[in-house]
């Protein structure tokens, strides 16, 4: 391994110097001080396959380039690369601790129980602001490959746009917390949120002046266009789950609860909604009217309801056990995705496995029973765990495809273990990792969402103190083939 890597380091180089000259001082001293290499070697694959093929990968240290207007990222809900190599971030703003939204002065009129003046994220601001650093950027930001912010809207950090381009009248309330972004191929863009409902039933009196509702729960997903206008909202404020809803919403519309990721199959524009931290379901609508289509949950069996599922308990416990093969969702379903050739990815984060489904089979979406896990019954075609003896907070968190024409790389992304798996998608078989737990460049503290530009490169977010989105450049093979190890997670070799 290390002599591949060896190999490609030259090229690795004037990747990632590009205009550097000898003229460059700053240039000069990073390729002698062989900085350069030691950052290819500490952020490549690894645990690589000997009889497997991948691309191979460094982290861009200098991307994203510096936003202005003293703006900080918090955690990192959601990230995207749409159809034009754009990547698109929604970073929830109400993360920043009061040192990093020091420049974040008292909202005129607003104050703690003590009296004291607060500014919009509930923190004390007594004497005005804290520091010469920093304000929180609005919650959705657009940025080309290059790392250079091409525009931001949306959320309460964004003074003007909550009743103004979001309007309660017509049906759009921000998410309390964000969680999924996607870009669909008409160049809309679709958020959710997943903040439940406070044990009280509403977010009480004392919330932040940045609350952005107080019915109840995140239970929709919002549809705008690319300027951040408001299109189309699906679903309400729920007070609890109710993975069986299909028409309570605004319009007509399925409520949602905790929805955490969405796609668009541009074939026929139907919107597949991972819902999600309380619902235990893969939603299906209509992505012009919001419409309900159908819906899934595991193995494509009709979802169990919550209480059925809250009793088996966690899943470490439950496999223990010798359930190993749980007949529901467990919460959160975190993403969705759907491959060229028809098939449907979903992360089954609390169960530690992904699950895979045939888009095009006709009972998918409708009632259907399938208690075994059966292969090739209601729409269900296999499933692979993903570090499954992990006992934190679920594993398979996000996950993409190689650009390869056969998208035969799948990247899949745990926030437990801080690492992307490399499987190739043909037998789900491991054949490397990428990235390691830490803070560092290249490293992940609660990796959160994956995504890959048109050249391969790979994109991803990070929540908890984190707050930060990283570029991996590949270099090398564009897909993925061989064998590996047939499980995923852990230290191997062949």
């Amino acid at each position: 391994m290390h002599r591949k890597i060896s190999a490609t380091v030259p090229a690795i180089i004037l990747t990632l110097t590009g205009l550097l000259t000898a003229a460059d001082p700053a240039g000069d001293a990073l390729k002698n001080s062989g900085s350069l290499d030691r950052l290819s070697k500490k952020t490549g694959v690894y645990n690589a396959s000997n009889n497997g093929k991948t691309p191979g990968f460094v982290v861009d240290p200098s991307w994203p380039q510096p936003l202005p207007n003293h703006w900080l990222l918090g955690q990192i809900g959601g990230l995207y690369v749409d159809q034009h190599d754009h990547v698109w971030v929604y970073n929830r703003p109400r993360t920043m601790s009061t040192d990093e939204a020091g420049l974040e002065g008292p909202v005129p009129g607003a104050t703690d129980d003590k009296g004291h003046p607060i500014n919009g994220l509930g923190q004390e601001r007594s004497y005005g602001p804290l520091s010469d650093c920093c304000k929180a950027a609005p919650s959705v930001l657009e940025f080309d490959s290059d790392g250079k912010l091409l525009r931001a809207w949306g959320g309460p950090s964004d003074p003007g746009f909550i009743g103004g381009k979001c309007k309660a009248e017509a049906g759009c309330i921000w998410p309390n917390n964000e969680h999924g972004i996607y870009v669909d191929h008409n160049d809309n863009v679709w958020i959710s949120g997943n903040q439940a409902t406070p044990s009280g039933g509403t977010v009480g009196r004392g919330a932040p002046p940045w609350t952005s509702h107080k019915e109840g729960g995140d239970g929709f997903v919002l549809k705008f266009d690319m300027n951040g206008n408001f299109k189309m909202r699906i679903g309400g404020t729920p007070g609890g789950p109710n993975s069986n809803d299909t028409n309570s919403g605004i319009n007509g519309t399925p409520v949602l609860y905790l929805a955490a990721d969405m796609v668009v199959d541009p074939a026929n524009d139907h919107l597949y909604i991972a819902d999600g931290y309380g619902n235990r379901r893969v939603l299906i609508v209509d992505a012009n009217t919001g419409k309900y289509i159908g819906h899934f949950g595991a193995y494509g069996n009709n979802p169990v309801d919550d209480k059925s599922a809250e009793a088996a308990g966690t899943w470490i416990a439950d496999s223990t056990k010798g359930n190993r093969k749980p007949a529901f969702f467990r919460n959160p379903v975190h993403c969705v995705k759907i491959a060229n050739d028809g098939k449907l990815y979903v992360c089954d984060r609390g169960n530690d496995r992904l699950q895979v489904f045939d888009k095009n089979d006709p009972t998918l979406g409708k009632p259907c029973s399938n208690p075994t896990g059966k292969a090739g019954a209601c729409g269900f075609l296999a499933e692979q765990f993903v570090s499954d003896h992990t006992n934190i907070i679920g594993t398979a968190v996000s996950m993409n495809f190689s650009t390869d024409k056969a998208q035969s790389c799948l990247y899949v992304g745990d926030n437990a273990n801080m690492t992307i798996y490399i499987l190739n998608r043909s037998n789900l078989q491991e054949l490397g990792q990428l990235g390691r737990h830490g803070r560092g460049a290249g490293e992940f503290h609660y990796l959160h969402q994956v995504s890959v530009d048109s050249k391969g490169n790979i994109y991803t977010g990070e929540v908890d103190t984190a707050k930060r989105i990283q570029k991996f450049l590949r270099f090398g093979a564009t897909g993925c083939s061989g064998t590996g190890s047939a499980t995923v997670g852990g230290v191997f070799a062949n």
